[in-house]
């Protein structure tokens, strides 16, 4: 008879330090899917749920789809979203009847006002339901804040391998695969994870360069080869979260008997991340070197990119800080492009204007005009649209998104892709869709701080990365800390990797 698996997937990526109250619509905003929609929504595309649904395919499987849930990162998850959440896998899990395995798809670094570690609280319910045995496979964000209980409860936690994340369907696949060895009784797996006194490092993930992330990966493939080593995951954690264990971990799932090694390993790769610790291969500059980079840039070589990294709605950013904006405006930059700025009531302004009018509107910084405050302009109302495309990829290709309600705004040289759902520019079609050629355009500001490369690279002539000094800020000082586990590094004179 086919296995029995269910699939589910939890994803958020949690900005402790966000004004903005993860809800329900935020989730609808993105997705929130049940049942067979997920197959409607997801199969073909390169995501983890996508991988799974091919799995199943594979293996044969009778597959039993519960929810799936994403939004854009922002602050806690209110009570009543991750109560809906993790009751509709957990309810799921128990009127399914009989189960022979579970993949989860989750981010892990979600936090919620009443959990500090809501996918450990799910993994623990579902536990509650289905005994120790069964296996459950968890896949995760390489910027997951991974804890023991999580380790403890599940077969397997398998991060992504890239950053920009373009292995999420990969990763899907190698939990589909160890979940059917599993339940064909081939292993057993057991997990854990190691931990650091230090709450940066590892590069913050990047892969697309020679560096500290690429080094500990290397490593880590080739301890998988190993008899009795199943996985073995290098997280680089997510500062901006007020939780104890912040920062970057190993996690290793083994099989019996392998438990020492397993140990082993994750001591020696964590030992390697405090080592180089402070290894970062990118280098944020600011507003006003950007501004003249874009004077001098020869675009025909390829639009100068400018990521505004500390404003990156991926990271929990508001996406409506205006300081990047008003340089090149101050700076009368041509044929520039600004993708995107997060202003719900300008683009209502700009639907009541009409394209082809002007309208004058306070544009973005409206969360925390300490990040730049909003700006009065007069600007050309170039088009309109519902916003909604399909990635074209590599990251997530396939998947449908939604900027919500979107007016193209001209002010001066700079047309502004203004949007009414926060939404890290990953893909082209952020402009494409909206009418803009990114590869016509002399300078493109994309609010992200490194998914923008795996689309954005091939076609620039030139690429920097800026702090504007918004909420996502490579500093850790720049944060009140009160949950934090102490001492760790940069914050305090830590010596050694480990407490003795």
């Amino acid at each position: 008879m086919a296995y029995r698996v269910l699939i589910a997937q939890f994803m958020h990526e949690t900005n402790t330090f966000s004004k903005l109250p993860t809800t329900l619509d935020d989730y609808r905003r993105t997705w929130l899917v049940y049942g067979n929609e997920l197959g409607e929504r997801f199969r073909g595309t390169r995501s983890e749920i996508g991988g799974l649904l091919d799995a199943a395919e594979t293996y044969g499987w009778t597959l039993v789809p519960a929810l799936a849930a994403n939004a854009t990162p922002s602050g806690r998850l209110t009570a009543q979203t991750w109560r809906t959440i993790r009751d509709g896998i957990v309810s799921a899990v128990r009127n399914a009847g009989k189960l022979d395995g579970i993949c989860l798809a989750c981010h892990g670094a979600a936090v919620t006002e009443t959990s500090d570690d809501p996918e450990g609280e799910l993994l623990e319910a579902i536990r509650a339901i289905v005994g120790p045995d069964l296996p459950i496979t968890m896949t995760l964000d390489l910027h997951a804040n991974v804890t023991e209980r999580m380790a403890r409860l599940a077969s397997a936690l398998i991060s992504y391998r890239t950053y920009p994340h373009v292995d999420q369907h990969e990763r899907s696949q190698q939990a589909a695969a160890l979940v059917q060895s599993l339940m064909e009784g081939k292993t057993q797996a057991r997990c854990l994870v190691l931990q650091p006194a230090c709450m940066v490092g590892a590069d913050h993930g990047r892969t697309t360069q020679p560096g500290p992330m690429r080094d500990l990966l290397a490593k880590a493939d080739a301890f998988e080869r190993e008899p009795g080593i199943n996985v073995v995951s290098v997280q680089a954690g997510f500062m901006p979260s007020d939780i104890p264990n912040v920062g970057p971990s190993i996690a290793v799932s083994f099989a019996p008997g392998a438990e020492a090694r397993a140990q082993e390993i994750a001591r020696q790769l964590c030992q390697e991340i405090w080592d180089r610790r402070d290894e970062e291969t990118v280098h944020l500059m600011s507003v006003d070197a950007a501004v003249a980079r874009a004077k001098a840039h020869d675009a025909t070589r390829g639009p100068l990119v400018i990521a505004d990294g500390t404003d990156n709605p991926g990271g929990g950013a508001y996406g409506d800080a205006t300081r990047m904006l008003q340089a090149l405006i101050d700076a009368d930059i041509r044929g520039a492009a600004v993708g995107t700025i997060f202003d719900p009531a300008a683009v209502q302004a700009a639907i009541a204007a009409g394209v082809g009018s002007t309208v004058t509107v306070e544009l973005g910084g409206h969360h925390d005009p300490a990040f730049g405050a909003p700006l009065p302009v007069t600007a050309l109302v170039r088009l309109l649209s519902d916003g909604t495309f399909i990635n074209d990829g590599p990251m997530g290709k396939g998947v449908q998104r939604s900027m919500g309600a979107t007016a193209v705004l001209r002010i001066g040289g700079v047309d502004v892709v203004t949007i009414s759902n926060r939404l890290q520019t990953t893909d082209l079609q952020v402009f494409l869709s909206q009418g803009i050629d990114p590869k016509r355009c002399t300078v493109l500001v994309v609010k992200s701080i490194q998914h923008f490369r795996a689309a954005y690279a091939p076609i620039a002539g030139d690429i920097v990365v800026v702090d504007s000094g918004a909420l996502c800020s490579p500093d850790p000082g720049r944060f009140a800390y009160t949950k934090l586990r102490r001492p760790v590094w940069p914050l305090d004179a830590v010596t050694v990797p480990f407490a003795t």
